[in-house]
């Protein structure tokens, strides 16, 4: 028991391919990593909890679930070095509050840095992965998050695609298996520092995801679209579920200061980060 705190995590490539029944139908598949801002939980030892957050719930960089981390832990659990049972207890207990999400954002919170991550059924396998050192930093230079500021309800999103997935939509299916095998793609390009490949996934994670469903992307093209017909920002993804909260814009090195100036413009607020490599922390 005390005061523990779990990062939140940036969806880099293969979110929606971790929840079910895609990951009972055909497996999913997620690279991402933390940052440096986390959801902190303190409990008083008569079972209340206290939290704190460094950005706002419904931002779509899983506060949900590294509030569920970091409430575990500070509760107290037989053991806070087992991160897997920790992240799966978090995940047990979203679920049993109505809500319907994948295993990711507890598993990378729980874990924390750069995490590459298999769901097959209602397990999880964590693959050796270790982005090269150069892709990293470049990463973290040319990268933006920035919270667009628009509210959203992850749910209503989810109950969009998984209503049609369940119906038997090949748009959905297609749009699934689009986000699989570009997670491969981003996979490999970090690993070996290939740049144009890393900006192709994140491209054809847009496509998989317009795929799904429209709504998604639709809240954040007036703001992005312009920049990407000038080369300023060269890919981009919603984070999380999308149709509001943040999202990631990978810029031309040249036009950084530009990409700034134009979400504030837009009344976007950018969030600056660092890597968190740690995961769930005692405080």
């Amino acid at each position: 028991m005390g005061g523990y705190r779990a990062p939140l995590r940036v969806d880099l490539a293969g979110g929606w391919t971790d929840l079910t029944p895609y990951t009972h139908d055909h497996g999913g598949e997620v690279v991402n990593f933390t940052i440096d801002k986390w959801v902190t939980a303190n409990s008083d030892g008569d079972g209340n909890v206290d939290f704190q957050f460094d950005v706002p719930a419904g931002s779509g960089l899983g506060t949900s679930g590294a509030l569920n981390v970091a409430k575990i832990a500070a509760l107290g659990v037989d053991d806070v070095s087992d991160l897997g049972t920790i992240a799966e207890l978090a995940f047990e207990a979203e679920t049993n509050a109505g809500n319907r999400c994948g295993r990711q954002d507890q598993w990378a919170s729980a874990h924390g840095g750069f995490n590459r991550f298999l769901f097959i059924g209602d397990g999880v396998e964590q693959l050796p992965f270790e982005p090269a050192p150069s892709a990293r930093k470049w990463l973290q230079k040319h990268l933006i998050i920035a919270h667009s500021r628009i509210q959203h309800k992850s749910g209503d999103m989810q109950e969009l695609v998984w209503s049609r997935y369940d119906a038997g939509d090949q748009s959905v299916i297609n749009g699934l298996h689009t986000i699989r095998l570009a997670t491969k793609m981003m996979a490999d390009a970090l690993q070996r520092d290939h740049r144009q490949l890393v900006v192709e996934a994140l491209n054809e994670i847009c496509k998989g995801v317009d795929l799904l469903d429209p709504s998604i992307h639709q809240p954040f093209r007036d703001t992005i679209e312009p920049m990407l017909a000038d080369g300023s920002v060269m890919a981009w993804k919603a984070l999380g579920a999308g149709g509001g909260g943040c999202a990631a814009l990978l810029c031309n090195p040249m036009s950084l200061n530009l990409v700034h100036s134009k979400l504030s413009e837009a009344g976007w607020q950018i969030i600056d980060w660092e890597y968190d490599n740690s995961g769930l922390a005692a405080i």
